[in-house]
């Protein structure tokens, strides 16, 4: 019985590391991918495949895409699309360093390390910004419907799809906002997370309203924030069982429907984009049957 990878649906941890690997050209990936379906698995790590990887194979997976680039009025959605990401979850640093290093070396010999991001949860589960993040995550059963694959046969069911993208937050420039700006672009007070009735047509939580898609468009998110000496922001996930309903959300934000952009892009922006295909587990071990493996 396949079950899905049990890191996506658990809480968001207190650290993280997510890896984005390429395949190396005239490199044999097939003994890899097969070390990676014989290691078990467990909450400490979530794996996606992406789509090129997948063709390369010979094989497809029914709605696995590229990223799409976008572009809107005063912003860029850029793709970035890579084979092979991996969600190092956990309570302890220096654990999630070194699981992301066996990791890396089980890979190393037909995959190169193209995006190395450590993230980590801010106090109660916020955004740098001070706003809570995924408010309206959906929640048991439902997050399950949501993000999980069901009735589509073995080797399909328990999978899930994610968009992953890295944003970086200009934080001087948000903070020089006044609290009802700042207010406005969430679409949320800062105070007590209440939704605000007034709120203006570009704010956040109005561009992507879940509900208010045909069909719905709910997503499991399991985003983090991450800082460096490069600057800070928000690794955003986003899990599906389709990827349909955030390229409806990301559709929305950058005015693709009525040319009106979100509030967010007054202060961040993406800098990569990559769609995945998380295998389901079983017998502890990740399902790569649907991969020729």
């Amino acid at each position: 019985m396949n079950t899905s990878q049990s890191g996506i649906l658990a809480s968001v941890p207190k650290f993280a590391r997510y890896l984005e690997f390429s395949a190396i050209a005239d490199r044999d990936n097939a003994p890899v991918l097969g070390q990676l379906a014989a290691r078990p698995f467990d909450q400490e790590l979530v794996v996606g495949i992406g789509p090129g990887l997948v063709q390369g194979l010979g094989q497809s997976i029914k709605g696995l895409r590229p990223f799409p680039a976008l572009s809107g009025p005063g912003c860029e959605i850029p793709s970035t699309q890579a084979d092979i990401w991996c969600w190092v979850r956990g309570d302890d640093r220096g654990r999630i360093t070194h699981t992301a290093r066996a990791f890396m070396r089980l890979l190393r010999p037909a995959f190169r390390c193209d995006r190395l991001v450590d993230g980590f949860k801010y106090d109660q589960g916020l955004d740098l910004t001070g706003y809570e993040d995924g408010t309206e995550n959906p929640e048991g059963d439902a997050a399950f419907d949501a993000a999980i694959v069901q009735g589509a046969g073995a080797g399909l069911d328990g999978s899930s799809f994610v968009a992953t993208q890295q944003w970086v937050h200009d934080l001087d420039h948000f903070e020089g906002l006044s609290q009802d700006d700042r207010d406005n672009i969430i679409g949320r007070r800062l105070s007590d997370n209440e939704e605000l009735d007034d709120a203006p047509i570009s704010a956040h939580v109005k561009r992507t309203a879940q509900e208010s898609f045909d069909p719905e468009a709910f997503v499991v998110r399991r985003s983090m924030p991450w800082a460096d000496a490069g600057g800070e922001g928000l690794v955003f996930v986003a899990f599906g069982k389709s990827l349909d309903p955030f390229e409806a959300q990301l559709g929305r934000m950058t005015g693709q429907e009525d040319g009106v952009l979100d509030g967010l892009f007054r202060f961040t922006r993406p800098i990569s984009g990559s769609y995945f295909w998380c295998p389901p587990v079983s017998n502890g071990c990740l399902d790569l049957s649907m991969l020729g493996l």
